[in-house]
C-alpha cells in the first residue's frame, strides 16, 4: 500500500498550540502572539502539503486510482485478454494477453508474442514463472500497452489474483478530488505506547473475506475529553506504526469501513504522537479492485474523530 512518509515537526508545535486548548491571547505579549500565529501558519501549510502529496500519490500512473481489475486465479490454465472469449477478461489491454497456468502455488505465464508484453521492464516473449507480492523482493511486473498498463500477481490467504492497473483507468481520469475536515491542532494527540510480548499477532480481516495474522507489537492509548481510548497497532516492517481504526464518523462523513493512520514508533519514553488530521481512507474507498484490511473489534472507537480525510465522492456511476 502506498503510504505518506513526510516527517512533520509536530513536537515543535505542541508547546505553542496545545491539543484540546483554545488560544487565549488576553495575556499575550506581541512576541508571543506572533509566535502563536507563526506556529498556526506553519501547521496549516504542513497539512496543505500533506494533502497535496496524498492526491498526487493516488493519481500516479500506478496509484490506487489506476486499478481496473482484480481477477482470481483458479487452478489450471486461463487465457487472459480484453476479448470476450478469454477466461480472465481484462477491462483494458491486448485482446490476447497470453495464458496463465496455476499449478498449486506456482503461476506461469505463457505470453502472446504479439501482445508487446514486458517483464520487470524487459521484453517478454517466452513462458516464465511469476513471483507474487508474498515473495521476497515483491511481485513480477508485467507491462503492456507501452507501459501504461501493469499486472501483478497477489496472494491473499491461499488465494491468488491478477491485479491490473492502467494509466487511462476511468477512476483516474475522472478523479473527483479529496475532501477533508478543517486541519485542527486539537487533533494532534500525545499517546502512550503499551508494548505487547514479542511475537504477538492479531487477526485482521480484509474486505475480501480472508483473515491474516499481523504483527501486533503493542497498543496506543490516548485521552480525549477525559476518556481513554486504545488502538491496537500493526507493524508492517517499517519505521512507523500502522493504525486501522473505526470511529463514529464512519458512514457519517468518513469512509464507512474505517480509516488508516501511520505514525512514528514510540520514542524512548513510550510516547507516540497521533495526528488524526493525517487519517486517510483505504484504497477500497476509490476502487472496487483493492483488498483492504478492516478495523479489528479492539479498534472500533466510541468517538467521532472529526479530522482527516472525508469519504470520497466518485464521479463514476
Amino acid at each position: 500500500m502506498m503510504r505518506l512518509h513526510l516527517v512533520i515537526p509536530l513536537l515543535a508545535l505542541l508547546p505553542v498550540i496545545a491539543p484540546g486548548c483554545k488560544r487565549d491571547t488576553s495575556q499575550s505579549t506581541p512576541q508571543s502572539s506572533a509566535t502563536i500565529l507563526e506556529a498556526e501558519a506553519t501547521f496549516a501549510n504542513e497539512q496543505h502539503v500533506l494533502r497535496m502529496q496524498r492526491s498526487e500519490d493516488l493519481l500516479k500512473p500506478d496509484g490506487w486510482t489506476s486499478l481496473i481489475g482484480l481477477h482470481w486465479i483458479d487452478p489450471g490454465p486461463h487465457y487472459v485478454g480484453s476479448n470476450a472469449d478469454n477466461g480472465i477478461r481484462l477491462a483494458m489491454g491486448p485482446a490476447q494477453f497470453g495464458m496463465l497456468d496455476r499449478n498449486n502455488n506456482r503461476i506461469r505465464l505463457v505470453p502472446n508474442r504479439n501482445a508487446g508484453l514486458t517483464l520487470d521492464g524487459e521484453p517478454l516473449s517466452s513462458a516464465t514463472e511469476l513471483k507474487t507480492d508474498a515473495d521476497e523482493g515483491g511481485p513480477s511486473v508485467i507491462g503492456f500497452d507501452d507501459g501504461k498498463g501493469i499486472a501483478t500477481v497477489i496472494k491473499r490467504g491461499e488465494r491468488y489474483a491478477l491485479r491490473v492497473k492502467h494509466a487511462d483507468a476511468p477512476s483516474r481520469a475522472q478523479f473527483a478530488g479529496l475532501n477533508y475536515w478543517a486541519a485542527d491542532p486539537a487533533w494532534v494527540v500525545a499517546g502512550r505506547f503499551v508494548q505487547h510480548p514479542p511475537g504477538k499477532t492479531i487477526p485482521i480481516a480484509n474486505i475480501i473475506g480472508t483473515v491474516d495474522q499481523v504483527p501486533n507489537p503493542g497498543a496506543v492509548e490516548f485521552e480525549r475529553d477525559g476518556k481513554t481510548y486504545r488502538i491496537e497497532a500493526l507493524d508492517e516492517g517499517g519505521d512507523e506504526l500502522f493504525l486501522v481504526f473505526a470511529d463514529r464518523t464512519n458512514g457519517h462523513g468518513s469512509y464507512g469501513a474505517g480509516r488508516f493512520l501511520d505514525t512514528p514508533k514510540a520514542d524512548a519514553n513510550g510516547r507516540v504522537m497521533l495526528d488524526f488530521n493525517r487519517s486517510y481512507s483505504p484504497p477500497c474507498a476509490f476502487t472496487a479492485f483493492a483488498t483492504c484490511p478492516l478495523p479489528p473489534p479492539e479498534n472500533r472507537l466510541d468517538l467521532a474523530i472529526t479530522a482527516g480525510e472525508k469519504a470520497y465522492a466518485s464521479n463514476l456511476h
